[in-house]
């Protein structure tokens, strides 16, 4: 009688795709040839991922906050004012107080892009005449507008849709590019032309600032930068005043603008006790936000206005444009006087991202890292960490535990220090997936990064336009024990398109954001689905030559153990001697844990139905399943496509027999 014996596999290691299948099988039994949503986890094993769920069920507005220039507007022509990009036929939208959604006709638009105003030709007449300067809102868009900006902001998320600024907490949008410029008031009446003369002003407005005044007709441009003495300025404006306005009017302002504005970029400080957050986007002045105000820095120098990246660094706010590095004096956000101890560096190529760590502001170049050390102008001191290796993407660049993780040319790489004082290591993280992760770095066109504290766990994501969801790549790298790269584990996300995303940890909540081209703000580690859709996760064990890869085996038994959260569906594949076409494969076996009538024998909390759900049952940790077929070699492949709770696959033990040896 034959003798069966067992062998165990524990689920680590993460994928590898670098090692031939007998190595790969021989030398890395628990790892992954295949591991597609499913992640490493710090607790052991691999973990089904977590879904995500609409951070807000209505699209950040693709148009900014335009509204109706001029009441008792009739028949099939509307002018819109405060619109900083041009609609395009084939939009829809709702005016506030007319009945009714409105499509734009083909080639119906008029854009003055100088004066933020469109004139549309729809497809039926308005209902009614809408009121001066009520709301105009978009509701779908023929061209996808994508979001270029995300960044979490205490409890809110602040995202940036073609050239305007939103925040929301989860249940609308509020503005954010507006100026906040005092009470400002008409100053005396009769007035007409294209002046307007005001006080009140706390800050001079600028051009493409837009405007209301009380009681009068049409919306207003400012067309040149005012000068403000003690409060007062005659706006230079567009269109001329329908009528005199009476004074001491209420002037209210509703948009500052941030034409050309690129991809958004951020940090975050605190050098007064209130909270802020400084923005820059590649074209114009940079802007402070401290949840209520926006305040841009028009009086920043040309090597400020632009800026590409900023960083807070020993209190000092860092911005990167071009090849310059210029930084405010220490603690303040607003102040370039060098004489107070502001500054510029240069490092001799264009900067392509920033990173604080340990004390040290790290510049990336596509070539080269530098390093900042110091406290103020007076020992601020520049030098090179390494000419041989670069950052090819500012917005990889994450602090993950205690290293700084970015996309190098030849793939992820983790910067340490090391026991030297001054010394850095370079681990090459992604060798292990180096050719599954150059076919993902040359798919893409944009990447963007998220850190997951309470995994350990640093997510790259790429994006390009062709990617559809099921499609869009991305790659998990999950910290597990030491630095300097010889501890980490990595998967392969399918599913979650991300143009930008961000993730910050406030008050004990973590909040995890990304955004494509449709205009919504989706939270991951939310739910059991990605928004509504199966999360499809696979993995495959390499093949196992069970100690001796040239004795055929009979296989008889699988024991699978598992780590649920709840109901747990899942298709095994036995795959023998390498899947090879001369091979008959067995047919795949379902294993779960659903009793009779297709429910779980255990109900949970928040999800369980009273009067329908059993109460009292236990989980089931381990699944057998009898195995069928004679090989030399065995892989099993797990797949799981639905919405079950997550779970995880910590291990296995193999049940099969040596045949005699020929």
């Amino acid at each position: 009688m034959e003798k069966w014996q067992t062998f165990p596999v524990e689920f680590r290691g993460g994928l590898v795709t670098n090692l031939s299948p007998l190595q790969q099988g021989i030398n890395a039994p628990g790892s992954a040839t295949i591991l597609r949503n499913f992640e490493p986890s710090i607790e052991g094993g691999y973990r089904r991922v977590n879904g995500f769920d609409k951070y807000d069920s209505t699209i950040v507005p693709p148009y900014g906050l335009p509204v109706v220039h001029g009441a008792s507007q009739s028949g099939t022509t509307l002018i819109i004012a405060n619109i900083h990009k041009t609609p395009e036929a084939g939009d829809t939208f709702t005016v506030t107080g007319v009945s009714g959604t409105y499509t734009i006709a083909s080639g119906g638009v008029s854009f003055d892009a100088t004066n933020n105003r469109a004139t549309l030709t729809l497809t039926t007449s308005l209902d009614s005449s809408p009121a001066n300067a009520v709301a105009v809102t978009f509701v779908t868009t023929t061209t996808e507008h994508i979001l270029t900006g995300l960044a979490v902001f205490e409890d809110t998320v602040l995202a940036q849709r073609n050239f305007d600024i939103f925040k929301t907490a989860g249940s609308g949008y509020t503005h954010v590019n507006v100026p906040t410029y005092g009470t400002v008031l008409v100053n005396a009446g009769s007035q007409s032309g294209s002046t307007l003369a005001v006080d009140g002003l706390s800050a001079a407005p600028r051009a493409g600032d837009v405007f209301k005044i009380a009681g009068i007709n049409l919306v207003y441009t400012v067309t040149a930068n005012a000068t403000v003495s003690s409060g007062e300025s005659t706006l230079a404006i567009d269109p001329a005043l329908a009528s005199s306005p009476a004074d001491d009017a209420a002037v209210t302002f509703l948009s500052i603008s941030r034409d050309g504005a690129s991809k958004l970029r951020f940090d975050r400080y605190n050098f007064d006790g209130t909270d802020k957050m400084i923005l820059v986007d590649g074209s114009n002045a940079p802007a402070i936000y401290n949840g209520t105000t926006f305040t841009v820095l028009n009086s920043a120098p040309s090597d400020v206005v632009g800026a590409a990246h900023v960083k807070n660094f020993k209190n000092n706010l860092f911005f990167a444009k071009g090849s310059a590095i210029t930084f405010t004096a220490v603690y303040t956000d607003t102040d370039f006087t060098a004489a107070n101890g502001a500054g510029t560096i240069n490092v001799g190529d264009d900067i392509t991202g920033l990173s604080v760590f340990r004390d040290t502001l790290f510049i990336f170049t596509e070539n080269a890292i530098f390093k900042l050390a110091g406290s103020t102008i007076a020992d601020f001191r520049l030098d090179p960490v390494t000419r041989d290796i670069g950052c090819l993407a500012g917005d990889s660049i994450q602090e993950v535990g205690t290293d700084v993780m970015f996309l190098a040319p030849d793939g992820l790489r983790l910067l340490s220090a090391t026991e030297r004082i001054g010394d850095f290591n370079f681990a090459n993280i992604s060798k292990a997936i180096q050719s599954d992760f150059t076919d993902f770095v040359s798919s893409s066109t944009v990447f963007s990064s998220l850190v997951i504290r309470s995994k350990s766990q640093y997510r790259i994501l790429g994006y390009a336009a062709s990617f559809t969801k099921e499609n869009s790549k991305g790659v998990i790298v999950t910290q597990l024990a030491q630095e300097g790269g010889g501890g980490v584990a990595c998967a392969e996300t399918r599913g979650i398109k991300a143009h930008v995303a961000d993730s910050h940890l406030h008050e004990g909540v973590e909040y995890i954001v990304f955004g494509n081209n449709d205009g919504y703000i989706y939270q991951l580690e939310q739910g059991n689905s990605f928004d509504g859709s199966d999360i499809q996760a696979a993995f495959s064990t390499p093949h196992l030559p069970l100690a001796d890869p040239r004795v055929r085996k009979t296989f008889y038994k699988m024991f699978l153990y598992t780590d649920p959260k709840g109901t747990v569906t899942i298709s095994a594949n036995l795959k023998l001697d390498f899947d090879g076409i001369s091979s008959i494969q067995p047919d795949a076996i379902s294993i779960n844990n659903l009793v009779a009538g297709g429910s779980s024998d255990v109900s949970l909390y928040s999800s369980a139905v009273y009067g329908t759900a059993r109460f009292g049952g236990k989980l089931q940790y381990v699944f057998e399943a009898q195995l069928i077929g004679s090989g030399y070699t065995g892989s099993l492949n797990f797949t799981s496509n639905g919405t079950d709770p997550s779970f995880a696959l910590d291990a296995m033990t193999i049940e099969y027999a040596n045949n005699a040896r020929r």
